[in-house]
């Protein structure tokens, strides 16, 4: 089992949304620095297991990204995934200028309606054989 050292994508695997985002993030991420995992799978639960992130991560349930050293959630969590990405993405990062708790107002709403405005699957996504080295578990 991996130590955990590389930067994961944590995400429902069962919401549109969530997966949507992977989507867009596999094709941005040029350098392939990121890794995916559902939430719903043993290597997420592994993680978290591992690293005890429940008090941290508990009723966060979209996406959350790991960096190999700590645990991001909500928009820290899209802030330092966007400066994963590299060149242009990163001057999303200047999103650190809001307070936090603004930020953390706006990605609150979209994840308690992300089913209801984006639908859901009945099972998470699984990987084609050129992603397997990228989405985990």
């Amino acid at each position: 089992m991996s130590e955990f050292t590389e930067p994961i994508v944590l995400f429902d695997g069962v919401c549109n949304l969530c997966n949507g985002a992977v989507n867009v993030l596999l094709d941005l991420d040029k350098h392939k620095r990121l890794k995916f995992a559902s939430l719903q799978s043993e290597y997420a639960k592994n993680l978290i297991q591992s690293k005890t992130l429940e008090e941290k991560i508990q009723g966060i349930d979209s996406i959350l990204f790991w960096d190999g050293k700590e645990i991001h959630i909500k928009s820290n969590a899209i802030l330092e995934i966007c400066g994963k990405l590299g060149s242009f993405w990163k001057i999303l990062k200047l999103g650190y200028i809001i307070p936090r708790p603004i930020r953390n107002i706006l990605y609150d709403l979209i994840a308690k309606n992300r089913y209801k405005l984006f639908g859901k699957r009945e099972a998470c996504r699984m990987p084609t054989p050129e992603l397997k080295e990228r989405i985990l578990g």
